[in-house]
């Protein structure tokens, strides 16, 4: 009876929607399954983010409509934050602008920047919400293919220049989903040359700078010369936390991108619950203690993941941050053949390369976001 818009009729199947069904199908013939598709930390929120949340939850003056750009006393620990961990100098009231996880803020952008005509840059493989928010604007999509021998970064030469002149948006993310690739100052560094002679926004999604392993330690895309005159940077409590479901984050960075993104935020949805940002205000404030623990545990993980997969000859990059492995399909499969055959025959959940987009295809996501390591692999290499 009532006809879906365009909008919603041009977009592919959600992924993860499609891998929740057919989980529920092996779950009813009486498999057990081992998830390790979803980047969702099964490690408890510390106890002490908890704590201070439940406190405020119970004040009276916490229950009302929150601000839209956050509290002050919020946006001004982010920006302390990003002093202590980056070295970036940011303006509370100008520069910071709390989120509802950053999935929303990434959502929002497109709306407040990009006509129809416009086009964005989008990683391929990459977060599917680039794309549909940007065809929720009306703008295009420019494909930036993620190639292993560019070391999954853009080649950002092989960009059209006839593409570039109506270029609004540019999205990147380093530490990268789903490739987990890391990215160089220098790339950076011509991104910002680029953006500056083209005069388009970048979005700098850098959700997991705070799962890192061996001692490197991910850079914020602030920290260039020049990237606050081009770029707003997404940051979410989500993993660096394990704060998935609590639904908090922020976006910082150039002045006229926080307030484009903040204008959308105010026409279309509500700030974040004052507990909630009360509670990130004391994670921020103890980032180093309440952080350390949980890569600690993701340490372990991603070294026993790695043992697994080398002992099984899977092809695949070590990674230096993030909770994924980009591994290579083995021969004979498509991505989604490969993960359907797991979850069916072994109950294993992975998430075919594909459905981040066409350059995914022939690779496999783990997350290790699953304690069951040894036992999936095993699974995996027995099929």
């Amino acid at each position: 009876m009532f006809k879906l818009s365009e909008r919603i009729e041009k977009l592919p199947p959600y992924l993860f929607a499609e891998i929740d069904r057919l989980k529920q199908e092996v779950k009813q013939r009486g498999i057990e399954i081992i998830d390790l598709g979803i980047g969702d930390p099964d490690i408890p929120t510390p106890k002490q983010i908890i704590e201070v949340a439940q406190k405020a939850l119970e004040n009276p003056a916490n229950h009302q409509y929150p601000s839209y750009e956050g509290s002050f006393e919020f946006r001004e620990a982010v920006a302390h934050w990003y002093k202590d961990r980056f070295d970036v100098d940011l303006d509370p009231s100008s520069e910071c602008l709390a989120l509802i996880g950053s999935k929303e803020g990434i959502a929002h952008l497109p709306f407040a920047f990009v006509d129809e005509g416009d086009y964005t840059l989008v990683p391929d493989p990459g977060y599917p919400v680039y794309t549909t928010s940007t065809m929720f604007a009306g703008g295009m999509v420019y494909k930036m293919p993620l190639l292993k021998k560019n070391g999954f970064l853009p080649d950002l030469d092989a960009i059209d220049k006839s593409v570039l002149n109506k270029t609004k948006i540019m999205f990147v993310n380093y530490p990268n989903n789903p490739t987990s690739a890391i990215a160089t100052k220098d790339f950076y560094n011509r991104v910002v040359e680029l953006a500056l002679k083209y005069g388009f926004l970048v979005a700098s999604d850098n959700a997991y700078s705070e799962i890192y392993y061996d001692n490197y330690k991910p850079m914020s895309f602030l920290e260039v010369d020049g990237a606050k005159e081009v770029a707003i940077e997404l940051h979410s409590f989500s993993k660096t936390f394990n704060m998935t479901g609590w639904r908090i984050g922020f976006a910082v960075g150039n002045k006229e991108g926080i307030y484009g993104l903040g204008k959308i935020k105010t026409n279309v949805d509500s700030g974040v619950f004052t507990a909630l940002q009360q509670a990130g205000i004391f994670a921020l404030n103890n980032y180093k203690t309440l952080n350390e623990p949980i890569r600690k545990i993701f340490q372990e993980r991603k070294n026993q993941m790695t043992q697994a997969l080398k002992k099984a000859n899977f092809d695949f990059e070590e990674p230096l941050a993030t909770f994924y492995f980009w591994v290579k399909v083995p021969n004979g499969y498509t991505s989604k053949d490969f993960a359907k055959k797991l979850l069916e025959e072994k109950g294993i959940v992975v998430t075919p390369g594909v459905g981040f987009g066409e350059y995914g295809e022939g690779y496999f996501r783990i997350s290790i976001t699953n304690p069951n390591i040894q036992k999936a692999v095993d699974a995996i290499r027995s099929l």
